[in-house]
C-alpha cells in the first residue's frame, strides 16, 4: 500500500469504526491518514510459517491442572484451555482457506502465562490446519505474541499497522 492509496481510502471512508491495516511501520502510515483517522492497536507484525511445523517445536504434555478442548465448526478450528475447575486459561482459532491457514485471537490469561499454554494452543491449531490440507500459515502478531510465535517456528514478513476511523480513544 502506498501513500496515495491510503490517502484516497481514508478520505472517502467517513463512517466511524472502520479499520485499515497496512504493511508499513506506524511512523510511515500516520502521516498518510486523512483527518478523523488515528493509529490504533499498537505495533504489529505479519508473520508466516510453513505447515506442518517441525516436530522439534511440539509442546510437551498438557500441564497438570489444565484441560485442552479443540473443535471445528463452520470451517474454523478453535482451541480452548481451561483449568480443572473450568476457569479460562488460553485460547485461539484458525481457519483454512485453500492451502493457507489464518490464525486469530490467540491469547493466554496473564494468570496462566509462562506454562506452555500458548505453545499448546498453537500446536493444536496448526496440527488441525495441516490435517485440513494447509501448507502455510499467516497471522498478525502483537510484540508479546511475536515472541511466542517465533519460538514455535513463525517468522516476521512485514510490519503490520492498524488505523481506525473515529474519535481517538486517547483523546477521551
Amino acid at each position: 500500500m502506498d501513500e496515495a492509496t491510503v490517502h484516497k481510502i481514508t478520505k472517502r471512508v467517513t463512517a466511524p469504526g472502520v479499520w485499515l491495516k497496512a504493511f508499513v511501520p506506524p511512523e510511515t502510515l500516520e502521516p498518510w491518514l486523512a483527518p478523523g483517522w488515528h493509529l490504533a492497536g499498537g505495533p504489529g507484525y505479519l508473520m508466516c510459517a510453513p505447515l506442518p511445523l517441525a516436530p522439534a517445536r511440539a509442546p510437551g504434555p498438557i500441564p497438570a491442572g489444565y484441560r485442552l478442548k479443540t473443535w471445528t465448526r463452520d470451517g474454523v478450528t478453535r482451541a480452548l484451555v481451561r483449568t480443572a475447575d473450568g476457569v479460562f486459561a488460553a485460547r485461539g482459532q484458525i481457519a483454512v482457506t485453500g492451502h493457507t491457514a489464518v490464525v486469530d485471537q490467540v491469547e493466554t490469561d496473564p494468570a496462566h502465562q509462562r506454562r506452555g499454554l500458548g505453545h499448546l494452543v498453537m500446536h493444536g491449531l496448526t496440527a488441525a490446519a495441516t490435517e485440513q490440507g494447509a501448507t502455510a500459515g499467516v497471522l498478525g502478531a502483537t510484540p508479546e505474541g511475536r515472541a511466542l510465535y517465533e519460538t514455535t517456528g513463525w517468522r516476521v514478513l512485514a510490519p503490520l499497522t492498524s488505523a481506525r476511523r473515529g474519535p481517538d480513544p486517547a483523546d477521551t
